[in-house]
């Protein structure tokens, strides 16, 4: 994986593209330029990919302190995620057309794939992020034991993000690592989920609290399930 620059020296700069730089349409194929460009666009993927941890860490850091004022950071973050999407899916879109090279393409095309799932991990970090400031607002607390759930789902969602990035020696042996941890991440949600029903039963949880708590586990779930996403793009290119 890159070595990511820092963060406040990207926001200060502006928002820009590190390691793609334009095509041509009309300049000549040349030996390689392929693996130019793929190269680029990993590199900027995982820059991207980075972001989407980022945010995700801060989402759940702000729900646990129940900090509305990390809401502004996150859509800094959010905006720039939203950007790289942008910018990078046009590039592929003027990159395919010229494209001629079948394997080329394909990884071209699961590259498309694998930036709106890194998107839509950001757009859920960001949905959690923003439960922080309900709490606040009408001063929900959680009970330590789902606190310690919200802990839990932070790391695994790291270690799932840190799991799609980089460089894969045994594409098949990786894959089904990632769909190991997906599943856990399945598996985390129905049993957070039952956690949370006891809870309610035993009077120990606010309806606002339960509710938010439930939107919360499916943001989970769904990082779980972009994650996934990205790794089969990755696998069925060949681009692990």
């Amino acid at each position: 994986m890159c070595i990511l620059p820092e963060r406040k020296q990207e926001l200060e700069e502006g928002m820009h593209l590190i390691y793609l730089t334009p095509i041509n349409a009309n300049q000549d194929r040349t030996i390689g330029q392929s693996a130019i460009y793929i190269s680029q666009l990993q590199q900027e993927l995982n820059r991207m990919l980075g972001m989407a941890k980022e945010n995700v860490s801060t989402a759940f850091q702000a729900v646990l302190d129940r900090d509305p004022g990390l809401v502004a950071k996150e859509e800094s973050v959010e905006e720039y995620i939203d950007y790289l999407n942008k910018e990078i899916s046009q590039f592929i879109s003027h990159v395919i057309v010229h494209e001629t090279n079948e394997q080329d393409s394909s990884a071209v095309s699961a590259y498309f794939k694998i930036a709106g799932n890194i998107e839509r991990i950001g757009d859920h970090a960001m949905n959690i992020c923003g439960y922080s400031s309900i709490l606040k607002e009408k001063d929900v607390h959680f009970s330590e034991e789902a606190r310690n759930e919200i802990r839990e789902m932070e790391r695994i969602c790291r270690e799932a993000i840190d799991a799609i990035s980089g460089v894969v020696s045994n594409p098949v042996e990786w894959l089904s690592q990632v769909s190991a941890l997906e599943q856990k991440m399945d598996d985390m949600t129905a049993s957070f989920r039952r956690n949370q029903m006891e809870r309610m039963r035993k009077g120990v949880c606010s309806d606002e609290g339960c509710i938010l708590f439930s939107e919360m586990l499916t943001d989970f779930e769904r990082i779980g399930d972009h994650v996934l996403n990205i790794a089969q793009e990755r696998s069925g290119a060949s681009l692990a």
